[in-house]
């Protein structure tokens, strides 16, 4: 077991200078965390479009539709940790709900992107599974994704409703999302700490209001 108390003592004790730099530079990043959490606090009108985007999923799981997830990077691990908790299971034993990330098959992900670039691989796919009834959640910190974009396109031309998890500026997910949350910022980390915990809310939402849980 690492003892942290001799980590301290041994490695920055003859530095304090170095160790309170760390110090402020953990305080400022924590800070700079919570003040984007505490725009969703003060802001009525995303936590009415969250509970929206909740409803949406609900009403095409109900209709025997599948939500669907994609992302890049730090954002596909984001899109496929919330596809799990739908899947799977977020608070309560239940049924599992029918939710995937569309990047993880890795066989179907290497055969397009080699055959006809990464630009299509999310596209490609909604355009041979996907269904009106369905949803696609697209997770992008600049929102300018070109994978992303093309499957928001596909999605359009099939009547598929969208939702894009971006940073403050959208990109052009902005305009192709049908339900669009931006998160207050425009640094990576910081943007996709918030894209977790609003999904993780929806993740909440849906469990609840699709069991009829009353929480």
């Amino acid at each position: 077991m690492v003892n942290l108390d001799r980590i301290n003592l041994h490695r920055l004790v003859h530095d304090p200078g170095k160790r309170n730099n760390y110090m402020s530079k953990i305080q400022e990043i924590i800070t700079q965390s919570i003040l984007v959490k505490q725009e969703l606090i003060d802001n009525p009108k995303k936590q009415e479009l969250i509970t929206a985007i909740a409803d949406i999923l609900v009403s095409s799981l109900q209709k025997g539709g599948r939500i669907y997830f994609c992302g890049n990077g730090g954002s596909a691990a984001d899109a496929q940790h919330l596809a799990a908790e739908l899947s799977g299971r977020f608070y309560t034993d239940r049924p599992a709900l029918a939710a995937e990330a569309l990047h993880a098959n890795t066989s179907y992900l290497t055969a397009v992107g080699n055959d006809y670039g990464y630009d299509f691989v999310f596209s490609r796919m909604m355009e041979g599974v996907g269904t009106k009834n369905d949803v696609l959640i697209g997770i992008s910190t600049s929102g300018n994704s070109k994978n992303i974009i093309k499957a928001f396109e596909i999605c359009r031309s099939k009547g598929i409703p969208t939702v894009g998890f971006t940073g403050s500026k959208g990109g052009a997910m902005k305009e192709l999302s049908d339900y669009w949350i931006p998160v207050a910022s425009d640094d990576t980390p910081r943007i996709q700490e918030s894209h977790i915990l609003i999904g993780h809310i929806i993740c909440q939402l849906v469990e609840e209001k699709y069991f009829n849980l009353g929480k």
